[in-house]
Formats: C-alpha cells, structure tokens, sequence
C-alpha cells in the first residue's frame, strides 16, 4: 500500500525529477503530479512518464498529502505564497534545498494551519542539470538530512519517504545541518570556483597538458551558477569560518613552497591526507 496518495513536485530539474522517478519506483505514492515553470519541461516529464500529471503548481498541490519543493533555495518562498491557498489541511510540505536555516526561520510562517513543514537535504547531485538527467537511483546510499522538530510524526513520515527513496536519513538541527554543509559541500564548490577563475592568467597552450587532475578537480566547478550562486549566499554565514581555515591553509602552503621547504611540504601533504582519511566513505559529489 503506498504511503501517500498524491505526492506534488514543485520544480522538474535534476532533483525533482529524480525524487519523482525514484518516488514512482519506490511505489509510495498513489499518484504523483508534477510542476515547472518551463512548459517544454513540463511536455518532457508527461512524454516520459516521471509524474502522472502535469500542470500549474496550484493544480499540482491540490489534495496532495505531500508536496516536495525542488526548486532554488531563493525561489521557495514566492512558490510557497502561491500554493499555500491551495494546500490541503494536514499535508505535509518538504523540500530539496541545500540550505536549512533560512528556511526554517521563514518557511513555518507562511504555510496555512495544518500543514506541516519539514525541511530535507538529500546529498545527491550532479554538475549537470535538467530533467534529462534526473533519474529514479540518484539518492541510492547517499545521505538526506532532515531537519525540523516540531512535529515529530511530520518529521517520522518524511524520513520515511526518503529511506523508500534509498537514502540514508540522518537528522540534523537546521543551524548544524548549515555548518556541516558548508565544510564537505559548498567549501569545495567554492574553492573549485576559485580555481577554474584563475586558468586565464595561465598561458594558452596549458590547456593541451591538463589532464585527468585537472578534470577531477574542475568538474564541480561547471555546476550551475544560479544555484550556487544561490547556495553561497544564503549559507553566508555558516562559510565565513570555514573559508577562513582553507585561506589559512592555503597561504602556510604558499609560504612553505616560497620557502623550497621540502621538509614542511610533505608534512603538509601528509597531515591534508590524514584529513581525508575522516571522510573516507563520503562520496565525491554532495551538493
């Protein structure tokens, strides 16, 4: 018996397309509609069968008992004010988005009364995007966090969904989740970014001696600009430690190979390997 009736998904790009497909496999709802803003998008999802229906948002959260918002952490609020007339009494209202706290300060608010939300971060992503790449194994053994604590039997059903969904549900307090997030996920985007903005001081023909190094570190970096650009800011202040440690890091190195210290260098080296070894069985690309 599914778990849900009708479960809605706002938003029809890599995640939300995903969380469709992987919703239809699990077999936890009954029926799943879809929205997006891009009507071709819209016209791909029927064509393919990722929901069961399509239309605007209001005809989508219409008797849903769970709606997933799967669009920018930006966006979330103006789509919320849109649907919330529309929401029946005891849904539940989660979403995808890689930052927690300011969603847990203004989403409560404006959601009508009885409907709950709980917020959810699946780690699971990709530097492309579209539905044309969303697919239904996209959460398999990746982490969710979960968030939100004030309905407990909200929180219990959503767990719920993600584990159908294959992840690996931990729960986190909105504040932490920001924190952690900051260091395994948009620290690394960040620092990707930084790098791939540097390339143009380097001279041209480099680029026909980059190889397989280059690539590994650089693939984040071809991640889309509006959602990180999204994502850097509103987790602002969960970075600025964080940033400060790797620019720390960053000039010590400097220093040492200024220096020609070989000795410090591969202390360097070998302390930055001990490091990884904590985050062994995290996979490469979080988002």
């Amino acid at each position: 018996m599914a778990d849900f009736e009708r479960v809605a998904v706002l938003g029809l790009g890599l995640l939300g397309g995903s969380v469709a497909l992987a919703t239809k496999r699990a077999g936890v709802a009954t029926r799943t509609a879809g929205a997006t803003r891009n009507p071709e998008v819209l016209v791909e999802a029927a064509r393919r069968g990722i929901v069961d229906e399509v239309g605007s948002f209001e005809d989508a959260v219409r008797d849903a008992d769970l709606v997933v918002l799967a669009t920018t952490v930006a966006a979330m609020p103006a789509v919320v004010r849109r649907v919330a007339p529309y929401l029946r009494e005891g849904a539940i209202f989660t979403d995808v988005g890689s930052v927690k706290g300011v969603l847990a300060e203004s989403m409560p608010a404006l959601l009508p009364p009885g409907v709950r939300w709980v917020g959810a971060h699946p780690m699971a992503g990709s530097h492309e995007r579209g539905l044309a790449f969303a697919r239904a194994e996209l959460f398999d053994g990746r982490p969710c966090i979960v968030t939100g604590d004030a309905d407990e039997a909200a929180a219990e059903r959503v767990c719920e969904f993600w584990s159908a969904l294959g992840s690996r549900v931990l729960r986190r307090d909105a504040a932490v989740h920001d924190l952690e997030v900051a260091w395994v996920s948009h620290i690394p985007h960040a620092v990707a970014f930084a790098y791939a903005a540097a390339p143009p001081s380097a001279p041209t023909a480099a680029r026909e001696v980059a190889g397989s190094g280059f690539r590994d570190f650089t693939r984040i970096a071809r991640s889309s600009p509006e959602l990180w650009g999204d994502i850097l800011t509103a987790n602002r202040s969960a970075l600025a430690a964080p940033l400060r440690a790797v620019g720390d890091a960053l000039s010590r190195l400097g220093k040492a190979i200024e220096a020609g210290d070989a000795a410090k260098l591969e202390a360097f080296i070998d302390a930055a390997r001990e490091n990884l070894f904590l985050y062994a069985s995290s996979e490469d690309d979080p988002s």
